[in-house]
């Protein structure tokens, strides 16, 4: 299924990263809430979560098919790919960050901080030095939907760094509820979308804030800016292209955001959304996790890296 005049052109830079004449395309349809995608180059699949379903599921872009990869899945949410191309996850349910090895045997990686266990780990990224950096906000404790109800035991929701020998560290500690991130192409940025305003209201404003790198890169400067704020609903998750530029969930779309945080154009899906991913042998087809549905879009810019 084709969907027509998507494509919306705020600034003229996004003439440049898309193709005019190619249309969004819904994949498949049948979740309750589709999330986490990550792109498999090796079998030329897609991973994504449909998390209140407890199931991950797998796109493959040679047949067209979806079928399941995983049920139960631990109500897993985000997915990436570590850098010996293992499917690392951030569970819900198992309130861990976990991995599935070659051999095809789930591995818990890390489910504590200070001797107590994690929120919910919501998304993730493994950063060049193998370095592992993700969310861990409640969504995943707040109610039975999502995971298991539970109280949090840490009592705040951090980002956190897991060092490739295991040492887990709380790099950022004054968001509200962190969910998606992304490094800049260079390593030097790393960008957390907080979408705290589902527990606080307008007292947390629906931002991408960029948080600068330290030089030995196991740290970030508490000294950040806000990016964006969201125009239509929340930022949850997102990648960075090439050139830089940050491709973004929001309520009536995808939101492209300049490096310097201009929302430069958007591409229209008739539902929420809530992550995307590079995916496709040249990394220039956008899949897009929709609050039901999976789609793609091919555009004339491809993934960072």
């Amino acid at each position: 299924m084709a969907l027509d005049n998507a494509i919306e052109v705020l600034e003229s830079e996004f003439h440049g990263l898309v193709i005019h004449n190619v249309h969004v395309e819904r994949l498949w349809t049948g979740a309750r809430w589709a999330e986490g995608p990550v792109y498999v180059p090796s079998a030329q699949q897609l991973i994504f979560s449909d998390i209140p379903n407890d199931r991950t599921l797998r796109y493959d872009e040679r047949t067209g098919n979806v079928d399941i990869f995983e049920q139960p899945a631990f109500n897993a949410n985000g997915h990436c790919l570590d850098l010996q191309g293992r499917l690392v996850t951030a569970e819900h349910r198992g309130r861990a960050i976990s991995r599935i090895g070659h051999d095809g045997i789930r591995e818990i990686l890390v489910d504590r901080y200070e001797q107590k266990r994690l929120n919910s780990p919501n998304d993730l990224v493994v950063k060049s030095d193998g370095s592992i950096w993700f969310t861990d906000p409640t969504y995943g404790i707040d109610s039975d939907y999502e995971g298991d109800m539970a109280e949090s035991e840490i009592g705040e929701c951090y980002v956190y760094r897991l060092d490739p020998a295991g040492t887990l560290d709380a790099v950022i500690q004054d968001m509200v509820r962190p969910n998606g991130l992304a490094f800049s192409p260079d390593e030097k940025i790393l960008y957390v979308a907080d979408t705290g305003s589902s527990h606080v209201g307008s007292k947390c404003p629906p931002d991408i804030r960029a948080y600068p790198v330290s030089g030995d890169g196991d740290s970030v400067s508490t000294s950040h800016w806000t990016l964006a704020t969201c125009t239509s609903g929340v930022f949850d998750g997102f990648r960075v292209d090439a050139h830089g530029n940050l491709w973004t969930s929001a309520g009536d779309g995808v939101h492209c955001l300049s490096p310097e945080g201009t929302l430069i154009g958007k591409i229209r899906i008739p539902e929420v959304v809530a992550n995307v991913e590079f995916g496709g042998l040249k990394r220039n087809r956008l899949y897009i996790c929709g609050t039901t549905s999976l789609y793609s879009m091919y555009l004339n810019t491809r993934a960072a890296r």
